[in-house]
């Protein structure tokens, strides 16, 4: 049996993660940078009505993965997650290539947190150079990190708390200020004069499929519900109840966030401005709006920054135990936190920030490229996955009324999941200042796919070793 298989592996991380910590992580994950920057500049480019139709069909392919990765991560909870089904229901070399792109991706992006938010400081120290306060925040999630698994999760858990809380009081003043409750400093209510037709697609609709990128960003980050299945506890049942909010979020604080938006700012307004949130609170005269906008983008950097690091830790541990990986980031502390693998993760972070430095038109150019697609292609991973394990476990005599989760529609669902993906990734090529990113991105998981496979076929028929040290 599958559980059988992972049980030894499974047992060596503490289940100390409860249902209000993976909520939250779920919920924090999608509530970063690209809400409270992104949205304004996708609405610039697509208008209200693209942005609309962007977000929601953004939202209907993470829900697809979402249930996809509910079914895996219930029945095998396990901290390696995507990259784990990838190598068991794929193939080892499709797990490999999988794990070691989502790795780069997300310890890269947590190296660019760590820069962005040095420089939200400035407003606040300008005589204090951004390194201090990126080696201040670093210091900061290393040690929430090294301490347990529950000292990441309370962190994320505040994180995502102030995140939330500030975008509910955001939309409760910008529905005010449409209707007139709070007056707008330079303008009359606005009420829906800026929702008309004409406006909903003022540079056509074609360029909804060059923005959809951006929009996929700020989606990123639910997925990690599936690598904290292995430090859950209980995950048949919080792992479903997250899964089910995340529709319920996107409508909630995107589609409201966007209708808000474009209801009190022309398109080409906000495309001229750093945070709309900032300039919504500026109008309503709410004292000290640009310091309150900038502590929540701070504390937004930071939780992404942290999700990062968590998230590219526990992989890299679980891929250690698959052979994948050197064996040295398997070892764990007394209090079960995989230390050199979070050394690794936060050493690679710090390269990434001095790549940006010392070769910008290089190495750092090539690392972002890799990640702005890892996340496109991990949720392909998923959702192939899915479709894999789905007709194995069938094959093997299992019942899907057995399953404690699983996908209905099967195959629709995870099929109609992986060509949306897949198509995401094919509008890229029309777009010059994307396309480089794809191909190299591309490049990158061929070449892991194919070494692995080329290796491990001069083996002698080990599948799994691919590390000799």
């Amino acid at each position: 049996m599958v559980e059988q298989e992972e049980g030894a592996q499974q047992n060596q991380l503490n289940r100390s993660m409860k249902r209000r910590h993976l909520f939250m992580l779920s919920l924090g994950g999608v509530i970063g940078t690209g809400l409270f920057l992104n949205a304004g500049f996708t609405i610039h480019q697509a208008g209200v009505g693209g942005s609309l139709v962007g977000y929601i069909f953004g939202g209907i392919i993470l829900y697809l993965v979402m249930v996809c990765l509910g079914e895996l991560a219930v029945y095998m909870p396990v901290t390696g997650s995507f990259q784990t089904y990838a190598s068991k229901f794929i193939s080892p070399s499709a797990g490999f290539a999988l794990g070691w792109m989502y790795f780069i991706g997300s310890a890269t992006t947590a190296g660019v947190e760590f820069t962005a938010a040095g420089i939200l400081m400035k407003r606040w120290f300008p005589d204090v150079s951004v390194w201090i306060w990126c080696a201040v925040f670093i210091a900061l999630l290393f040690f929430l990190n090294a301490l347990t698994t529950k000292g990441f999760a309370e962190a994320e858990y505040w994180f995502a708390g102030i995140k939330v809380i500030a975008v509910i009081f955001f939309l409760i003043i910008g529905f005010a200020a449409i209707f007139g409750a709070i007056p707008l400093a330079d303008r009359p209510a606005p009420f829906l004069k800026n929702l008309a037709p004409s406006g909903l697609f003022p540079s056509g609709f074609v360029i909804l499929f060059t923005t959809m990128m951006n929009v996929i960003f700020s989606y990123q980050g639910s997925e990690l519900i599936g690598i904290a299945a292995g430090e859950s506890e209980e995950p048949h049942k919080n792992i479903p109840r997250a899964i089910r909010n995340v529709l319920f979020r996107i409508i909630i604080f995107y589609l409201a966030s966007i209708i808000i938006l474009s209801a009190i700012f022309p398109a080409k307004e906000l495309g001229i401005l750093e945070s709309p949130f900032v300039k919504l609170m500026d109008l309503a005269g709410i004292p000290f709006a640009p310091d309150i906008m900038n502590f929540v983008i701070l504390t937004a950097i930071l939780s992404v920054g942290n999700s990062c690091i968590y998230a590219s830790t526990r992989l890299l541990w679980a891929m250690a135990g698959d052979g994948m990986a050197p064996k040295l980031f398997g070892t764990l502390t007394k209090r079960k936190v995989p230390f050199a693998a979070l050394v690794f993760t936060m050493i690679f972070s710090l390269l990434s920030l001095l790549t940006s430095v010392v070769a910008a038109d290089t190495v750092f150019v090539l690392l972002m490229a890799i990640a702005g697609i890892s996340v496109t292609i991990s949720w392909i991973g998923i959702a192939f996955s899915q479709l894999m394990f789905r007709r194995k476990y069938i094959q093997a005599g299992g019942k899907v009324e057995d399953l404690q989760y699983k996908v209905r529609f099967y195959p629709l669902i995870p099929i109609v999941c992986i060509v949306s993906c897949i198509s995401l990734l094919v509008f890229l090529a029309f777009d010059p200042t994307q396309l480089v990113g794809l191909l190299v991105g591309i490049g990158f998981l061929a070449v892991c796919y194919l070494s692995y496979y080329f290796k491990n076929k001069k083996q002698d028929g080990d599948r799994h070793r691919w590390w000799t040290f």
